[in-house]
C-alpha cells in the first residue's frame, strides 16, 4: 500500500512539475517529457504486474493533459514499453548510460509512432515535418533529464523482483 501511495505521489509531482512549473520557465520546445522518462524507468526496473498498467496509464494521462488525441500516446507508450520490457531482462539496467540511451531511443520511437499514426488516421497536412523539427531538441532535453535521474540515489538501488 505504501508503494502505491509513493507511486501516486510521484506521478502527481511529475504532472504538477510538467504542467505548472516547467512551462513558466522553459520554451515549449525544450520541455522534457517526464512521463516518458518515468515509463522507461519502470520498464527497465519494475515488475510487469505494476509497470504494464502504469505505462498505459501514463500514456493516457499524457493524452488527457495534452488535449489532442485520446489514446495516441497511450498506444505509443505501450508499444515502446513492450519492446523495452523484452530487452530489460538482457540488459544491465543499473547503468546510467543505458538509461540515457533508452530514454533517447524511446523518445525517438514514441515520436515516430505518433507521426505514423497521425499520418494514417488524421487529415492534417505537415504533421510529419512539424514533429520531426521538434525531435532533436526534445530528444536532447529528455536525454539530459534522464542523466539527472541517473545520478539520484534511488537509481542505484537494486532492481525489484519480477
Amino acid at each position: 500500500m505504501t508503494g502505491f501511495l509513493k507511486g501516486t505521489a510521484l506521478v502527481l509531482g511529475i504532472v504538477l512539475l510538467q504542467t505548472s512549473v516547467l512551462p513558466q520557465y522553459l520554451i515549449a520546445l525544450y520541455k522534457p517529457d517526464l512521463l516518458l522518462i518515468l515509463m522507461v524507468f519502470l520498464a527497465l526496473r519494475a515488475p510487469v504486474s505494476t509497470s504494464l498498467p502504469a505505462a498505459y496509464g501514463l500514456g493516457l494521462l499524457k493524452d488527457c493533459l495534452s488535449g489532442l488525441y485520446l489514446g495516441l500516446n497511450a498506444f505509443s507508450f505501450l508499444l515502446v514499453y513492450l519492446v523495452l520490457k523484452t530487452l530489460s531482462d538482457r540488459l544491465y539496467v543499473q547503468n546510467a548510460l543505458l538509461l540515457v540511451l533508452t530514454v533517447s531511443l524511446s523518445t525517438f520511437a514514441t515520436m515516430l509512432v505518433n507521426a505514423l499514426l497521425l499520418s494514417i488516421f488524421s487529415e492534417a497536412a505537415g504533421i510529419f515535418s512539424s514533429l520531426m523539427t521538434a525531435l532533436i531538441p526534445h530528444l536532447l532535453i529528455n536525454a539530459f533529464v534522464a542523466s539527472l535521474v541517473a545520478i539520484l540515489p534511488e537509481f542505484g538501488s537494486p532492481r525489484t523482483a519480477k
